[in-house]
């Protein structure tokens, strides 16, 4: 019994519960109107609209920018063109001052030559058996060639 009477108390409390929490959910009644709905997805769908039209010139920005954009810049165009400039005018002038040095060696060789043998005439001039001797030492050896 005891078991029985705690049970209904129990019930009791539960029911009470029940009935204070449906009356405050009548009192809070909440209007679901059309009206308010429509204008609340009016606003958000401005929202998204707004969102859209800044994201859509965001891509055209973008869009814009890749075909105006260029693989290698101007600038490093430039500075390879005169880097080019500067080693073409690098080799021409080397190769010119190299062939200037080449004809002042031959010059300086020619005249070397040309300063032995006159040395080489006065001492024959001076000493003509030497010369003599150094005609005939010469003929068996073109002989051979």
């Amino acid at each position: 019994m005891e078991l029985m009477a705690d049970e209904m108390a129990d019930f009791k409390t539960a029911v009470l519960q029940l009935q204070l929490l449906s009356g405050q959910l009548t009192k809070l009644s909440v209007p679901i109107s059309t009206e308010a709905l429509e204008k609340n997805l009016n606003q958000f769908l401005k929202k998204q609209e707004l969102e859209s039209q800044a994201r859509d010139e965001i891509l055209r920005s973008i869009d814009q920018k890749l075909k105006n954009a260029r693989l290698i810049p101007n600038y490093l165009l430039i500075l390879f063109g005169i880097s080019g400039i500067l080693a073409l005018g690098s080799v021409a002038y080397f190769a010119y001052n190299s062939n200037e040095r080449l004809e002042e060696n031959f010059e300086i060789y020619r005249i070397v030559s040309e300063s032995q043998n006159k040395v080489y005439e006065n001492y024959f001039a001076t000493y003509p058996e030497i010369y003599e001797a150094y005609c005939l030492w010469l003929e068996p050896q073109n002989q051979d060639l």
